[in-house]
């Protein structure tokens, strides 16, 4: 049993077939029952859902708040669990019935871990961060909350809410994946792909693939592939290359076992044909750089389109490789791509216009040795 609660005044506001509630609290007491859950893994999970806090941002909110007249009007955003509870006051005279008036019972108890809060801070972190860290006695504030049934439901909010500012295109690649809601269109699309790409990094069941642990993401500090290069050769694949076979085009789900299989049997033919090159980062090799990644996406699909991944073993696809070898220049070295078409090694940059050279380059190598035979 919580050892006190705090009651608050609010109004409840139904919307469809929810509700949300918008009241006033000292925002120097909304740690005392609200946790900042920072985006982190426990082993292979995904937990947390908040960017980590901007210390400058922070700091100057503080100074403002502790000047003359400070004024913050936005409302901050919490998604409560069910042991909040709102009470209708029984004298409610509100003449809409949308419209609610009440008040907010939310237990505390000093001793509960963060993931024991009865609420999570959606948006309003920093904010929050600065009225906790002022030199002030109280600071009310406008708030809005509402009850999620789960923490895939919050996140799922998180992402709503966030839509329109700045925020970490890896973070909400890294959330996507856990988020149950509808979403904007461009996310919906990225879904099944960042589901793709978290399993490739983090394993599957504790395995290992030649991208395990390599792309960097907010959880995988020590990745120096860009998740964004990894990503868009994954939904370029399943949207018009050789993961298309496993897409389920109608919900936008996909058959993620075999689009594992299908990536890691590629990119391990890859691995093993340049070993060195895969293990360096993208300022010392352009295999692992936004425009080796996507390129080598477009001769994946050119070779195993229509294959599938059970099939892909007798394709010969090594040997490709290492007949293709000579022709790249990944980490020194120049690249030949005709007359007056000579580069270094590092000048490919990750452009729509390099991209396109490269991987033209490396497709009409593959073709002119005629290795295409392998798949007649």
């Amino acid at each position: 049993m919580p050892k006190q609660t705090i009651v608050l005044p609010a109004i409840r506001i139904r919307q469809g077939n929810q509700h949300i509630f918008a009241f006033g609290v000292d925002g120097k007491r909304v740690h005392e029952f609200a946790a900042v859950s920072r985006v982190h893994r426990t082993d292979q999970t995904l937990a947390g859902y908040q960017r980590p806090e901007v210390l400058s941002h922070i700091r100057a909110i503080r100074r403002y708040l502790e000047s003359d007249a400070a004024l913050l009007p936005n409302a901050i955003v919490l998604a409560f669990d069910s042991r909040v509870e709102f009470r209708a006051l029984d004298d409610d005279t509100s003449e809409v019935a949308y419209s609610t008036v009440g008040h907010l019972i939310i237990p505390m108890d000093p001793e509960l871990a963060d993931d024991e809060k009865p609420a999570w801070l959606v948006d309003g972190q920093q904010r929050s961060a600065a009225i906790r860290d002022a030199d002030l006695e109280e600071f009310p504030v406008a708030a809005v909350g509402f009850i999620a049934k789960d923490e895939a439901e919050q996140r799922s909010q998180f992402i709503l809410v966030n839509n329109t500012k700045p925020l970490p295109k890896g973070l909400i690649h890294e959330l996507l994946p856990t988020t149950t809601a509808e979403l904007p269109a461009a996310y919906a699309r990225r879904r099944l792909p960042a589901s793709v790409l978290n399993t490739l990094n983090f394993g599957v069941d504790g395995g290992e693939g030649p991208f395990t642990g390599r792309i960097s993401t907010p959880t995988m500090a020590n990745g120096y592939i860009r998740d964004n290069s990894v990503l868009k050769m994954i939904e370029n694949s399943l949207y018009e290359g050789a993961l298309y076979q496993y897409r389920n085009s109608e919900d936008g789900t996909g058959d993620i076992p075999s689009i594992l299989m299908h990536l890691n049997f590629f990119w391990g033919a890859v691995e093993q044909v340049f070993p060195s090159a895969w293990r360096l980062p993208p300022t010392k090799s352009r295999l692992t750089h936004g425009a080796g990644i996507q390129s080598l996406g477009y001769v994946m699909d050119t070779l195993t389109e229509g294959v599938p991944a059970a099939e892909l073993p007798g394709l010969g696809i090594e040997e490709v490789l290492i007949e293709l070898r000579e022709h790249c220049a990944w980490t020194e070295g120049t690249w030949d791509f005709g007359p007056d078409q000579v580069r270094r090694w590092n000048g490919i940059q990750n452009t729509p216009n390099d991209v396109r050279l490269l991987t033209s380059h490396l497709l009409r190598h593959v073709r002119a040795s005629g290795v295409l035979a392998i798949r007649r």
